[in-house]
Order: C-alpha cells, then sequence, then structure tokens
C-alpha cells in the first residue's frame, strides 16, 4: 500500500530542499535508534542504517543526527541494503540541554507543527514545570497547547484550567480525560492531515495513553502509575512518530525527569509573555524588578494581578539559562540548528 506523503507532513519546503538522484526517495523517520532507523515512506515501513558519510558529519554535532519526526534521504543498494543518506532541513526542533556538565543538547523531536505539553490534573499540576516545558515548547518554533490530562479524577477539571491559564498566557489550555473520551476532539483537530502533533511531559503524564486513543489503537505500552505520588515507570523509553488515521501523526517522547534549558530566552519571553509585557511599562528600560522606581512588575504585584511565584520563577529561569549561554559560548559550540 502507498503512502501519502503529503499526509504524513511533505510540503513544498521539504520537496524543494531535496535533491532526487538514482536509487534515493525521501521518507520520515518514525523511530532512530543506535545506527539505525525506521522510517515510513511511499513504499512503507523501512529499516535503514545511517551512511558513513552521515555518521561522520555527525561525529563533531550529534544533533546531525536523524531523530524521530525528521526526513530524510534514503539510498537502496544493489544488495537490498537501504541507508540514511542525510537529513532534510528541520522546520522546528524540540531542544533540551543533556544532563552532562558540557554545555550541549540534545534534540528530542522535529518538524513538529504543535507541540502539547502534558500535565495531569492529579496530583495537582506543577507550576514550575509546565512553565519550563512550556518555554522549551515555544523555543522549538512550533505552537504550543497546554493539555491537563487525566481530567476524570478532578471534580471541576475546568476551574483548574482556569488556574493554568495564568501560567500559560497565549496558550490554548485543554483539559482532557482519554477514560471519559472528553476533550479528545480538540485534540483531533490539531492532527489533521500533513500536520503532527508532539507530547512533551514527565513520566506518567498519560501522553502514550492519549498517542493510543488519537490513534484508534494500542501502538503504545501504558503502564499504572503510583497512587501516592502520581509518578509513573518511563513505559516510552524513546522518541516515536506514529501515523494517525486520516492523515497527520503524533510525536511521543519519552517521560522527562529533569527539564534542562539551553538556550531559550525568545522560548521565556514567550512563556512569560505577562511579565514581558509589564516591563515595558518601567521607568528603566534595565529594571531588574527589584528595587527600582517605577517598576510596574513590582507594581502588579502588590495590585494582585502578579502572584510573586510567577516573578521568582521567571528570575530562576532566567539565570539558569544565562548560565548556560554563557558556558555554550566558552565551550566554542553553538546550539543545534533547525
Amino acid at each position: 500500500m502507498k503512502q501519502d506523503l503529503f499526509q504524513l507532513g511533505w510540503d513544498d519546503n521539504f520537496a524543494s530542499a531535496y535533491r532526487p538522484a538514482a536509487d534515493c526517495t525521501p521518507a520520515r523517520v518514525l523511530r532512530a535508534d543506535r545506527g539505525v532507523c525506521t522510517t515510513l515512506g511511499t513504499d512503507g515501513v523501512i529499516r535503514a542504517s545511517l551512511a558513513g558519510g552521515l555518521l561522520l558529519a555527525a561525529a563533531g554535532d550529534p544533533a546531525r543526527l536523524p531523530c524521530a519526526g525528521d526526513w530524510v534521504v534514503l539510498r537502496r543498494w544493489p544488495d537490498r541494503r537501504t541507508t540514511v543518506e542525510g537529513v532534510l532541513p528541520r522546520r522546528t526542533t524540540l531542544i533540551r540541554r543533556t544532563a552532562d556538565k558540557d554545555a550541549s543538547g540534545q534534540v528530542l523531536a522535529a518538524n513538529m507543527d504543535t507541540v502539547a505539553v502534558v500535565e495531569p490534573i492529579d496530583p495537582a499540576p506543577d507550576s514550575a514545570r509546565v512553565e519550563r516545558l512550556l518555554a522549551l515548547a515555544w523555543e522549538s518554533g512550533a505552537e504550543p497547547v497546554l493539555v491537563l490530562s487525566k481530567a476524570d479524577t478532578a471534580r471541576d477539571p475546568e476551574a483548574i484550567a482556569r488556574q493554568m491559564r495564568q501560567l500559560a498566557p497565549g496558550v490554548p489550555v485543554q483539559a482532557v480525560s482519554v477514560t471519559k473520551r472528553k476533550g479528545l476532539a480538540k485534540l483531533r483537530a490539531l492532527v489533521p492531515p500533513g500536520r503532527t502533533l508532539a507530547l512533551l511531559g514527565r513520566s506518567g503524564a498519560g501522553k502514550s495513553t492519549i498517542v493510543n486513543a488519537l490513534a484508534g489503537a494500542d501502538v503504545m505500552p501504558v503502564q499504572a502509575i503510583r497512587r501516592v505520588d502520581g509518578k509513573g515507570r518511563h513505559t516510552t523509553a524513546y522518541r516515536n512518530l506514529v501515523p494517525v488515521p486520516g492523515g497527520g501523526a503524533v510525536l511521543d517522547t519519552p517521560g522527562i525527569r529533569g527539564v534542562g534549558l539551553l538556550d531559550t530566552a525568545a522560548g521565556l519571553d514567550h512563556a512569560f509573555a505577562d511579565i514581558a509585557g509589564l516591563a515595558v511599562f518601567c521607568r528603566f528600560g534595565d529594571c531588574r524588578h527589584e528595587a527600582e522606581p517605577g517598576c510596574a512588575v513590582r507594581d502588579a504585584i502588590a495590585a494582585g494581578t502578579l502572584t510573586r511565584r510567577r516573578l521568582d520563577s521567571w528570575r530562576k529561569l532566567h539565570k539558569e539559562v544565562a548560565v548556560e549561554s554563557a558556558r555554550l559560548a566558552a565551550s566554542g559550540r553553538r546550539k543545534p540548528r533547525l
């Protein structure tokens, strides 16, 4: 059965970047393992190893290795081998800081149109984690949405959604219950033919359950969470792109314990658009919102329209990003590019 690449996200931009060659064809990466990719092209699912030239190019820049969501060039050899010869330029890229001491970034997913930050309602949503994930989502270049999963566990999920909207200026907030089949229609609307929705959140947030619901089949394994703390084991240990019936695709990512930010200043400005908007009215352009006179941010806190916790979180994340940006510059490395 022939696969329609346009339903999977192929468009004129990718087509213009692709240089047709003998025995070569484009395909999209469903899953990337060590040295091998599972891809989907016009002829269906194909396993392909990484070409030597691609491995050599990625030796100095691991971000150039293919990841789930990438569009790649496959080459078929007379001996029936298939290799990934190159990665087409990415439209959007979800990048987080790695856990090592070096200032480096890990590409989690590529070419998604929307990033859904998935946070469970039970136990209570973690505001600091949501802010970090939204900054990561904004920085990717995709459109973020906040999904409050397991809405059936709360008496008034819409009330919680209203509270969370204060942490997500300009971001749609949706309460979803797969068990009760509520809110799924709005999520499904984010995955029309040619569009990709990536899910981002901690282990046990319900990402894989949402993928299965959108796919209409149990394509991702799920496990029960601990009722003591609401945490779950890392059921999904890899990034996986799942085509959705009728077109479009959903990209599931492993549960993230630590949300390290790299050079995400622009993402923070979006994630904290409320503070950025207030800062415009401060008397001084370099106001630090501490003891300066005429500070519109501190006036908002005094008036009760902005919380102290929100400002403290903004300061903490900006400091983290400034430190990581300095380390990145000192190391001579560059942030992974699209």
